[in-house]
């Protein structure tokens, strides 16, 4: 398949944290440094979260059925619902539970010199993959903010990788700094004290992913910007007198359901009805390309056409 935005930054995470991870893994068995145990764990669970990420891509491509009429495009919602929960679990609450034992027991590390090599080089390896994501998101993030971004965005790969890179990269800092700390004031307490630091930051991602994924998942309505394009495009014919009332949903990242009703001219015949429905979608597809799956129902406006009283 073609590497997209999505997929590029996915890849480019896919590969660093697959590299990180083993780097990490060896780092910790010659050094028996708790918050690189931690960061092992960590940099395993998100290269697992990337590869749950391409999953969720591929099987929402596949094509709409009697049981799902409206296709899978929620499936990438779905499994970044998942990865989300994965580094609450195996990210955030290790880390905690491996920060704590190690402050209460803590022991000496060996060769602390090879954990700060390996974690410079992770950090170098991650600062790559985190201007990856930050070059793709900043492609469709247009004026809104970096966290106006996350908030926002309907397509939920980027937020995701956006948001585990800056974990992995804040992590890394944290871990350097305890390992660091460690080794200068002979005190092994800072290791734990920097895994605790890496379990709470992952804490705060996840919660912030889940939330957001959650509602996702649930079903998001278009923003107000694009609820004004479309209320704007369904109205610029005047055969339309109003629109008198309009959900949207999105079923996909990339497919908006529209349904509205419409307040016609009276007069018009079926025909030309038809045909101002027919304009109308036309110029919504043309204003928000999204607005895929559209059913406009028309009407007469009965709070201007009903006789007083």
């Amino acid at each position: 398949m073609a590497a997209n935005g999505g997929t590029k930054a996915i890849l480019a995470a896919l590969f660093a944290n697959a590299g990180i991870a083993v780097a990490k893994f060896a780092g910790f068995l010659i050094t028996g440094s708790s918050s690189m145990l931690a960061e092992s764990v960590h940099s395993v669970a998100d290269t697992s979260n990337q590869g749950l990420l391409l999953l969720g891509q591929r099987t929402s491509r596949r094509r709409a059925t009697r049981e799902h009429p409206f296709g899978y495009g929620r499936d990438r919602y779905f499994y970044s619902f998942i990865v989300a929960l994965m580094l609450f679990t195996l990210g955030s609450v290790f880390a905690l539970y491996e920060g704590i034992h190690k402050v209460q027991h803590p022991e000496e590390l060996t060769s602390p010199a090879v954990a700060i090599v390996i974690l410079v080089v992770a950090i170098a390896l991650e600062i790559y993959s985190f201007r990856t994501a930050i070059v793709e998101s900043a492609k469709i993030k247009g004026d809104a903010s970096w966290w106006g971004f996350i908030r926002q965005s309907k397509t939920p790969e980027l937020p995701v990788v956006l948001l585990e890179d800056a974990g992995a990269l804040f992590g890394l800092v944290f871990a350097l700094i305890g390992v660091g700390l460690s080794v200068v004031t002979g005190e092994p307490v800072w290791d734990g004290i920097g895994t605790i630091m890496i379990g709470v930051l992952l804490g705060v991602i996840a919660i912030i992913l889940i939330v957001e994924m959650k509602s996702l998942l649930i079903g998001e309505g278009s923003s107000e910007r694009e609820l004004t394009a479309i209320t704007e495009a369904l109205a610029a014919d005047g055969d339309v007198e109003r629109v008198i009332h309009i959900r949207t949903q999105y079923i996909g990242p990339d497919e908006l359901l529209v349904a509205a009703k419409l307040a016609m001219r009276p007069g018009l015949t079926t025909a030309e009805v038809a045909a101002v429905i027919d304009g109308a979608e036309a110029r919504v597809r043309e204003r928000v390309p999204a607005a895929r799956l559209m059913y406009l129902e028309p009407d007469l406006d009965r709070a201007i056409s009903a006789p007083p009283r």
